[in-house]
Order: structure tokens, then C-alpha cells, then sequence
């Protein structure tokens, strides 16, 4: 079918590519200097309009063609382009801080490894969640499959506690990070405390929404009663963890802020690959399933562990800066 329209693969990669790559500089331009609701819309409208040409492209409604997967692919190269437009037009006409030119550009090493340093741990990162995904899903899959679609579940309930704190982020990262450039010691600790305190009230009453409701919202996935056993005490008991995963995800941000993005790694890593995965598989060996989630809470308070006592450490060597 695509090579009935004329496409191949390999374009619509690359084409999604490219709009994602401009997309994405021009978006966490506005995000550097504060302009977070900017960026919002470029997303939002993206996604919006992916939404809408989907069915349209891809059932031939409305006299549409009917192009089946190709009409996705189009769908989202829309999406990714029109999204990219705005994001570059928002920089030109409101991000006035920044003004992109390349006259004189010339590109510099030592900015290249600045930028590699802060992003590589980041991208590392990214793989040690699906490394520990992988991990736990061959753990759980001992016991059942349906072991398997209770950490799943789990995962995208989450995602509802976890976005508010990760939009908090995005705008307490440049903030931090103008401050400790402007030597204003003061605001960067009263930022941190009120992400702390924000994110920790989130997650505290997430928990007790997990605690409370957790039928009703594993019903919301259609789970099926053998599912509700299992999910119930597994939601109980990973719930816990929340307590100590908003501390985690603010100390994580902050260390990014002050361009020590290494710790948030090594944090990430101990909490995923040394403590949680272990921790599972050492319980899995009991035959019972229900230990096996005990693994969350453990390796959140390790996490929290190694977060502050990074913090001490990043605040005795970058906070002297500011004393100069």
C-alpha cells in the first residue's frame, strides 16, 4: 500500500525525524527562558491535528483518499511539521532573550561536549527504564501473564501523578538555572522547596486515591477478576513508593539544572538496575507474587537515599560559585 501512494518507509522515518528534531530544539528554546505555555500549544496543536487526520487519512472520510497506514503516516508528518512551524515562529516573535542567526557561526567543541555531557545521561536514562522494563516483565512473566498486564497497568496509572510533577519541572528548571548563573543562592533553595513540597503533596494523595480506589480503577482497563486480586494489593503496596518518588523526580531535575546531570543517572541507575530489579527477582524466588511488588518501595528509599546525599555534595561544590 505504501508503495502504491509512493511512499516508503524510510521517508516517513525520516521525514518524522527532522520534524520531531526542530520540534524539539525550538520547543525547549521557549523552555530554557521561561516560555512553557508557548511550547504547550506547539504540542498540543501537533497532537490535535495528528488526532483529527487520523481517521480522516486513514478511512478516506469526508472524500479524503483512504490511504490505510500511510494515511497515519501523514497524519503524524502533519502533526510534526505544523507543530515545528509554530515552535519556530513562537522563537522569532516572543522569545525575545534569544535571537537566532547564523552569521559568524562557528561550531565549538567545548559547547558540543557541554551539550553531550548534560544530554548523554539523559539518553542513558531513557534506556535504563526499558532495560528494567524488559527485566520485570521476564520476572513477572514466571508467575502469569496477568502478573505481566498488572505492571502495566501500574505504569500508565502512574503517568497520572507523575506529568503534573514532570510539568513542574519544565518550569522550575530554568528558573533554578537562572538563578545559580545570577549568584541568587536564596532562590534556587526556595524553588526547590516548593517543587518538593508541590510534588510530595501529589504524590501523597495519589497514594491515597491508590489506596482507597484501586478497584475502580483497575476496572478502567477492563480487568478481569483474577486481575483485581492481583492488582489490589500490588497497587497497595507499589503506591507506598510514591512518597518517596516525588523527592526523587525534584532532586533529579535540580541536579540537571545545575548542569550535573550525571547524578540523576547514577540515581536512576541505582534505583532500576541495582535495587529494584534484584530486589524482584530475589523475592520472585518465594513463589509469591505479592513480594515481588515490595521491590518499588525499597528501591524508591535507596533512590531518596542517594538523592540527598548528591545534593549535599552538589550544593557544597556548585553553591561556592555563587559565594564568590
Amino acid at each position: 500500500m505504501i508503495a502504491d501512494y509512493g511512499y516508503d518507509y524510510l521517508s516517513v522515518i525520516l521525514i518524522v525525524s527532522f520534524g520531531c528534531l526542530f520540534q524539539m530544539i525550538f520547543e525547549r528554546l521557549l523552555q530554557a527562558t521561561g516560555r512553557t505555555f508557548y511550547s504547550m500549544i506547539t504540542q498540543g496543536t501537533g497532537a490535535i491535528i495528528n488526532i483529527i487526520l487520523d481517521p480522516i487519512l486513514i478511512f478516506g472520510l469526508f472524500g479524503a483518499p483512504k490511504l490505510g497506514i500511510v494515511g497515519a503516516a501523514v497524519a503524524t508528518v502533519a502533526g510534526q511539521i505544523v507543530a515545528a512551524v509554530m515552535a519556530v515562529i513562537f522563537n522569532i516573535k516572543v522569545n525575545k532573550e534569544i535571537h537566532i542567526t547564523f552569521k559568524g557561526f562557528r561550531p565549538s567543541g567545548k559547547r558540543i561536549c557541554n551539550i553531550l555531557f548534560i544530554g548523554i545521561p539523559s539518553v542513558i536514562m531513557m534506556a535504563i527504564g526499558s532495560v528494567m522494563t524488559f527485566c520485570m516483565n521476564k520476572i513477572l512473566v514466571v508467575f502469569t501473564s496477568t502478573a505481566v498486564a498488572v505492571f502495566g497497568v501500574y505504569f500508565k496509572l502512574q503517568s497520572f501523578a507523575f506529568m503534573p510533577i514532570f510539568g513542574m519541572n519544565s518550569g522550575m528548571v530554568p528558573i533554578i538555572a537562572f538563578n545559580y548563573g545570577a549568584k541568587r543562592e536564596d532562590r534556587v533553595i526556595q524553588t526547590l522547596k516548593l517543587a518538593v513540597m508541590y510534588a510530595e503533596i501529589i504524590m501523597i494523595l495519589f497514594m491515597i486515591a491508590v489506596q482507597i480506589f484501586p478497584v475502580p480503577m483497575l476496572s478502567i482497563f477492563s480487568a478481569s477478576s483474577d486481575m483485581i486480586r492481583m492488582g489490589v494489593p500490588a497497587l497497595r503496596t507499589i503506591s507506598i513508593s510514591f512518597i518517596f518518588a516525588g523527592i526523587c523526580i525534584i532532586c533529579s531535575s535540580f541536579f540537571q539544572a545545575l548542569g550535573s546531570s550525571i547524578y540523576s543517572m547514577l540515581v536512576s541507575f541505582v534505583r532500576q538496575i541495582i535495587f529494584l530489579v534484584p530486589c524482584a527477582y530475589i523475592f520472585s524466588k518465594t513463589g509469591n507474587v505479592n513480594l515481588v511488588w515490595w521491590a518499588w518501595p525499597i528501591a524508591e528509599l535507596a533512590s531518596v537515599a542517594l538523592s540527598v546525599f548528591f545534593f549535599i555534595r552538589v550544593r557544597k561544590k556548585k553553591f561556592a560559585f555563587m559565594e564568590q
